[in-house]
């Protein structure tokens, strides 16, 4: 079977050296074009380029899906199946319709739940107790197609987003090896989407970085988590902009306002929640500064 690849981060490469181990046909590989990265704005190729490269697959970058361009690539590679895996952008009819096999995408949830472009995120942020990965049809609406397989994962109470991103990962790529071979053998099941189990997740922005101190503290602990590796919480410590890397739950009640400080030391600091609660800091960054546990910032920047 030809297969062409589509994906673009880290998320994506994983899947793309499964199907290289694996030795499977690729024909060629479509990521998202270079783009300027860090202070020196120099252009950048992602990890699914990068990988490509270095085991010489053929790389397409194109600009635009409907312009005929990519089309007209693809039907030069006359692919049987298309592997689409974090790649950030939806596929039109016209390249849908084109493989044998279909398109098929690896998403990082269980379907229908958290269809978009953040669905580990989401998941840790909005407390889940599990999450895991689905493969599916691609479809002409997002994340709509119908599921083949699908594996779950229990997600650590402190447990990031970049990190669970890094257990996902090699488990997406297993279940979409599992669901190529089950395609080429006439075995794969296709089950429709639940309508009424359906959410989304959106893109991650910064407006949901600042921290609300009257929110329970799971909530809290659940948004530092959440938004790691960006675009991470953020709150104001003694007056000093900071972003919030870990915190953790104590066993503190206190009667002040939520926002307070309630102790400094060299656990971390204790910020009152609602409800008379408090979480504790146990990991930051200062603005201009460097990441650093707390107690270490604690030292510099003692709390009167």
């Amino acid at each position: 079977m030809k297969i062409v690849f589509m994906g673009t981060p880290d998320f994506a490469a994983c899947s793309l050296q499964k199907l290289i181990d694996e030795k499977f046909d690729v024909k060629g590989v479509f990521c998202q074009p270079d783009r300027p990265k860090d202070r020196g704005h120099k252009l950048t190729a992602c990890p699914v380029k990068l990988l490509a490269e270095k085991t010489g697959i053929a790389v397409y970058q194109p600009e635009k899906l409907r312009d005929g361009t990519a089309l007209a690539a693809l039907k030069q590679l006359e692919p049987d199946m298309i592997v689409v895996v974090a790649y950030g952008r939806i596929l039109p009819p016209d390249i849908l319709n084109l493989p044998k096999y279909g398109c098929i995408n690896v998403h990082g949830s269980l379907l229908p739940k958290y269809r978009g472009s953040a669905p580990i995120q989401w998941a840790v942020l909005n407390g889940e107790d599990a999450t895991g990965v689905t493969t599916m049809h691609l479809a002409p609406e997002m994340d709509t197609g119908d599921i083949i397989y699908s594996q779950s994962t229990p997600i650590g109470e402190y447990e990031t987003s970049g990190e669970l991103f890094e257990r996902l990962a090699p488990i997406g790529a297993e279940l979409l090896v599992k669901t190529i071979r089950a395609i080429e053998d006439g075995t794969a099941p296709r089950i429709a989407q639940e309508p009424a189990g359906v959410s989304f997740a959106p893109p991650l922005t910064k407006d949901l970085s600042p921290i609300d101190w009257n929110r329970p503290p799971k909530t809290v602990v659940k948004q530092t988590c959440g938004l790691q590796p960006w675009p991470c919480a953020t709150a104001e410590l003694g007056g000093v902009p900071c972003k919030i890397f870990r915190t953790e739950y104590t066993d503190t009640v206190t009667d002040k306002a939520p926002g307070a400080i309630v102790e400094a030391d060299k656990q971390g600091i204790q910020i009152a929640c609602a409800g008379g609660h408090t979480v504790r800091i146990t990991e930051l960054q200062a603005a201009g500064g460097k990441r650093m546990s707390a107690a270490a910032y604690l030292l510099g920047h003692p709390f009167v």
